[in-house]
């Protein structure tokens, strides 16, 4: 007997068909995309927007099914416990107050410039304004790669953007969420301080409380530890990312997402071992899914879609990267002890990406009323941030790098 019906066999064998053509093709290429102008991320996109409806129509997902609300779901509870682990080991190193106050400043700065050009240029209302400009302040150093990662780059820059990129995705979830309910469907009785003592004060508590507890369960050295292997320890930390979601989503109804993320602070701070088996095992995994949330997003892509506010979808794309980001990282940065030159890399270096993606996505997958048009602009910012990121990450970065070399040999040189 056969385990689907045969027009749901086909749509399985041919996703499968897709992704697995994508894995092995993103792996033989992945050293060329270092020396390209396009990161793997952009071709993985660009590879869903061709074999979607938008142009050959090979792979088919409907925005509003329990797939791609399941998927992003997934990615999220990942996405956000990988992050929430990284924070202790970022925070005990040297100039974390320039994480802080793009984090503080910049990224609500840049979220009220975004919701003002989309109410101005789209006629959008305030809370939809609001949430489109939640959905783009999040950052992605994925985009970035070389900018995180050349050892060039000095590293007040490449541990500023790292750490900034790992924590905004769990801050802008609170506004997301908040937003979004206010335009569901009975969303006119929205109650903000019922919403933060049911989603955030839960899902906060159901965190501390679940991540405690994990870490006091994995035995410490000199007990157990010695007799479990890496890859059981990291599966051990996944398996606190997927209790923490349901326990908080299940039991006490709060917010399953923001609990994850606190869950992973927590255990991160009190176990950071548990961290560095995660971080090496589990990192396949963590592709593997980003790989289906770059593809599914991008099969969700239409030229229809992306322009169907025209030329002021288009200047809300510009004013997002080119006015909103740059704006506020310079106004959140004066004062500090950074130079010109790397307020600018630091304020152009802010790519679109996974996040805004998977959050579009279970936007996209909600009752909001205007969640396809909101989705739409969401997309075009990041399909326009993939490839202004991609192009000129190799470039910046070298940039950078021969600037601070320079100016490192012009002060070690003896003054004449």
């Amino acid at each position: 007997m056969p385990v689907f019906a045969p027009a749901a066999a086909d749509r399985v064998e041919t996703t499968l068909l897709v992704l697995g053509a994508l894995l092995v093709v993103g792996a033989l290429a992945s050293g060329l995309a270092h020396r390209s102008l396009l990161s793997l991320t952009a071709l993985f996109v660009l590879a869903g927007f061709v074999l979607g409806p938008g142009v050959l129509g090979v792979v088919h997902f409907r925005a509003r099914s329990a797939f791609v609300a399941d998927l992003a779901t997934v990615a999220l509870i990942l996405i956000l416990f990988r992050d929430g682990l990284e924070v202790e080991a970022e925070m005990l190193q040297a100039h974390w107050h320039l994480p802080l106050r793009k984090l503080v400043l910049a990224m609500p700065l840049t979220a009220a410039i975004v919701a003002l050009a989309a109410r101005g240029l789209i006629g959008l209302s305030w809370t939809e304004s609001l949430l489109l400009g939640a959905l783009l302040s999040p950052t992605d150093p994925v985009l970035s790669s070389s900018v995180v990662t050349n050892p060039r780059v000095p590293r007040l820059i490449r541990h500023s953007l790292n750490l900034e990129s790992g924590l905004n995705d769990g801050l802008a979830l609170p506004a997301v969420l908040a937003f979004a309910a206010a335009l569901e469907p009975g969303g006119a009785n929205f109650v903000w301080w019922k919403f933060l003592l049911q989603d955030l004060a839960i899902g906060l508590l159901t965190g501390l409380v679940v991540g405690f507890l994990a870490g006091y369960l994995m035995p410490r050295r000199g007990r157990l530890e010695h007799g479990i292997p890496g890859h059981q320890k990291s599966l051990f930390a996944l398996g606190t990312a997927l209790a923490t979601y349901g326990t908080a989503a299940l039991l006490p109804h709060g917010n399953g997402l923001i609990a994850v993320y606190v869950a992973a602070i927590t255990l991160g701070i009190r176990r950071p071992d548990l961290r560095q088996y995660f971080e090496h095992h589990a990192e396949d995994l963590i592709e593997l899914v980003k790989l289906g949330i770059f593809v599914v997003f991008g099969s969700l892509l239409t030229l229809s879609g992306l322009f169907a506010d025209g030329w002021a979808a288009v200047g809300v794309v510009g004013v997002t990267l080119l006015v909103a980001r740059p704006v506020a990282v310079f106004l959140a940065l004066l004062g500090t002890a950074t130079d010109m030159a790397t307020r600018g890399f630091m304020a152009w270096f802010g790519p679109k990406g996974v996040a805004t993606m998977t959050f579009s996505l279970l936007i996209l997958s909600q009752r909001v009323a205007a969640g396809a048009r909101i989705f739409n602009l969401a997309a075009l910012a990041v399909f326009c941030s993939v490839l202004a990121h991609g192009v000129t990450d190799t470039a910046g970065a070298e940039w950078i790098a021969r600037r601070a070399e320079r100016e490192e040999a012009r002060s070690a040189a003896p003054a004449s």
